[in-house]
């Protein structure tokens, strides 16, 4: 029996309830007829079925709160059957102003077989309501002659500013010779005498001064009786010929006591003008609990019934609850990996693999190199490679393994920002006749997003590589800075990498952030490779060559490799080996290698420090030749605070460099304090302490040089396109297994 796990009954009870407030929602705003101008079609009929030599009588309903449970399904039963010619709304019928409680009120009032007239009270003005109330049934104070009687209408919610009311009324009743005058105003003028539940000041009318005008005019033209609402009870105040009445239990919440119960007042006018009225009470509950807990019960269904922010609220509660059983009953939860899978079948065959990358070579930076180190272990494998990314003007004349993607726009003094035209039919026709079967993201926008939507196209697994912190780019987005570090950025991430199938992350710290900003997609943490290999194979001649070219003698060599651009932290280093110069007397040269947009800048400010025989912007270096440049250093200096891994640091280490470097994610993991490098805040003074200690303490410096040579030789681009070959044969086998489920 499906039925028989109770928590499975309460899903399906759960998500019928969410399925029939929906559908009457829809009912209420989608199928109901409109309405407009009620209150005149109301009038009339009072006019004709009223005159002024007859007795005629009427109900005064409170505090209706659009109750179903109490006004619909008790009240309204009773004023059909009572003989009488009307009724009045003292104030609030709705519980808001909001579209569906009219909407709810009007098909509510439609059970009503006599007229009805609305006071325009607090509730009615919630929410914007007073445009509705006009719209749907009329202005907000008025008066209507019924038989020998006047009948009164005023705003008191503020939106009639009083004075024109008073105004208006004292001239009405100056020339008014009817033989009864009622009058109804959502707030009370008078406090009563019993405590009214939770009542707070702004229960009651105001300003002081409205109501010492509406005392005063009651006063001076005799008006017979004066019915509010707002307040859950039943009052009556006499005030000189005046009868003050505070109605409110037509159907909203109210304690079931001696004060505060459900009813309305019947009032009987003769032809002479003589009022007289009764209330009539109704019986809820016979026990003291069971009253209270059927006033709360008729209280939380009216809120069912209507209420656009309550449905809500409902509807949400609700929606969460079936989720979430859902979740338990029907989900099973594994935390674990799945170590039942198979990936044999796609380790041992060949593999085609189309890469979305927006940045490629010929330009030089590290997503660039890491790509191409990717492509060239995997080919090596025996896989096939489409390297989809933006045409530039300097690429091989042949590549085989690229589709080279004109550019929309280009951004950066040397245009190393490339735009491309993802609209190009071209590109998904390639893509399609090339048949990968995985598709490796290395952005998560632009060229990526085209990636992620050719793979949800041909049904082949989407991997992304997180590469680079994009709130450290915020300088290149046209928005304000702070939107987009803390905001757009995250969210940008979180967004794509939960709709691929896989990432790869390069240290453990890249990992704990995606986990922080929400990433649910399963990781696999893969560091980038280098050429470890070729970093062994530079020749002592190749060395001394490069020293005789750049005339330096026996000074040493600090090495860096960065973007010259803002994120990269340029500043602080220059900033820094001005600081150096002036506390030591070894002799050193900095070597900056690298291209950006900041050039000119720096190269204007190591001329102003006066370090231009301490410090040299080198420029681009052929990737080739980046071997021998690292192995002319002594130490590799760094001071970026943008990197998820840290590539260069690991070829520096591959070429014997010890490393300096500040504090931040990526260097954290490839940097062990004291063991290959140090690592230290992004303070000048800390960190031209250990530079400094690297510069004069030889025997340091060779130990530390050992032991970073040899952490790097773990990283080696053969292991790491075997290891990425690996999760590429996991997420297959993944997919593959999902897709045997769903048969």
């Amino acid at each position: 029996m499906i039925f028989r796990n109770p928590l499975k009954l309460l899903f399906y009870l759960c998500l019928l309830i969410v399925i029939m407030l929906v559908g009457y929602k829809a009912y209420l705003n989608f199928f109901m007829k409109d309405f407009a101008g009620v209150h005149t079609e109301q009038v009339e009929q009072i006019h004709r079925d009223v005159s002024a030599d007859k007795p005629f009588s009427f109900a005064v309903v409170g505090n209706i709160n659009n109750s179903v449970g109490i006004f619909e399904e008790r009240i309204i039963p009773e004023l059909n059957a009572s003989g009488m010619d009307f009724m009045v709304s003292a104030g609030n019928a709705v519980s808001g102003g909001g579209e569906d409680k009219y909407r709810a009120l009007y098909g509510t009032l439609n059970h009503v077989n006599i007229p009805y007239l609305l006071t325009f009270g607090p509730h009615e003005y919630d929410d914007f309501g007073s445009f509705r109330f006009y719209d749907h049934f009329g202005p907000h104070f008025y008066s209507i002659q019924a038989g020998s009687s006047l009948l009164i209408f005023l705003d008191s919610t503020g939106k009639t500013p009083w004075k024109w009311q008073m105004r208006w009324l004292n001239d009405l009743l100056s020339q008014d010779t009817s033989k009864a005058k009622i009058l109804f105003i959502g707030h009370p003028p008078l406090k009563p005498k019993e405590d009214a539940l939770f009542d707070q000041p702004e229960d009651y009318l105001a300003p002081p001064e409205f109501r010492n005008a509406l005392l005063d005019t009651a006063k001076k033209h005799n008006i017979d009786m004066v019915f509010s609402a707002n307040l859950s009870l039943y009052s009556e105040k006499q005030l000189g010929n005046t009868l003050f009445i505070t109605t409110g239990g037509g159907g909203g919440l109210i304690m079931n006591d001696d004060t505060s119960f459900y009813h309305y007042v019947q009032v009987s006018v003769s032809p002479q003008g003589e009022v007289s009225h009764t209330l009539q009470q109704l019986e809820v509950g016979q026990h003291p609990i069971l009253k209270r807990l059927e006033s709360l019960w008729f209280f939380v269904y009216s809120l069912f019934y209507t209420g656009y922010l309550n449905f809500l609220l409902i509807v949400a509660v609700f929606a969460a609850i079936t989720i979430r059983l859902y979740a338990i009953i029907f989900v099973g939860k594994d935390y674990y990996p799945d170590y039942n899978l198979d990936p044999t079948p796609w380790r041992e065959k060949p593999l085609r693999i189309a890469m979305f990358t927006n940045n490629y070579l010929p330009f030089i930076g590290g997503v660039p190199i890491s790509i191409a180190r990717l492509r060239q272990g995997l080919e090596q494998l025996g896989d096939k490679l489409l390297v989809v990314a933006p045409r530039y003007k300097d690429q091989p004349e042949v590549e085989d393994h690229v589709l080279r993607v004109p550019s929309l726009l280009a951004m950066g003094e040397k245009h190393e920002f490339r735009l491309a035209n993802i609209f190009l039919g071209r590109i998904r026709k390639r893509v399609r006749a090339f048949h990968p079967d995985i598709i490796h993201l290395h952005h998560p926008f632009w060229l990526g997003s085209l990636g992620l939507f050719v793979a949800r196209r041909l049904k082949v697994p989407a991997i992304y590589t997180y590469h680079t912190r994009l709130e450290h780019y915020a300088h290149f987005v046209p928005l304000p800075g702070l939107i987009f570090r803390n905001l757009i950025s995250h969210t940008l991430i979180k967004r794509f990498a939960n709709k691929c199938d896989g990432v790869i992350v390069p240290t453990d710290s890249t990992e704990e952030y995606l986990r922080m900003i929400g990433v649910k997609t399963p990781t696999f943490l893969q560091p980038t490779g280098i050429e470890y290999k070729r970093f062994q194979t530079v020749t002592d001649n190749e060395i001394s060559k490069l020293r005789q070219t750049l005339k330096l003698t026996d000074e040493k060599i600090f090495i860096s490799v960065s973007r010259l651009s803002n994120e990269k932290n340029i500043d602080f280093m220059i900033e820094a080996i001005s600081q150096l110069r002036q506390e030591t007397n070894k002799p050193f040269h900095f070597l900056m290698i690298g291209e950006g947009h900041q050039k000119d800048r720096l190269q204007n400010k190591i001329q102003e420090l006066g370090l231009e025989t301490h410090f040299t912007l080198v420029g681009a270096v052929p990737p080739e030749d980046m071997a021998v440049w690292y192995r002319l250093g002594d130490a590799f200096l760094f001071a970026s605070k943008s990197e998820t891994q840290g590539m260069v640091i690991l070829e520096a280490m591959a070429a014997g460099l010890p490393v300096v470097a500040v504090r931040s994610s990526g260097i954290d993991d490839v940097v062990r304090h004291g063991y290959n490098g140090f690592k230290t805040p992004e303070r000048q003074d800390q960190w031209c302490i250990q530079v400094k200690r690297l510069l004069e303490d030889d025997e340091l410096r060779r130990t530390l040089s050992g032991q970073a040579l040899a952490f790097a030789k773990d990283f080696s681009v053969e292991q790491f396109a075997s290891d990425v070959r690996e999760i590429y044969a996991t997420i297959l086998a993944i997919g593959d297994k999902k897709l045997k489920k769903r048969r």
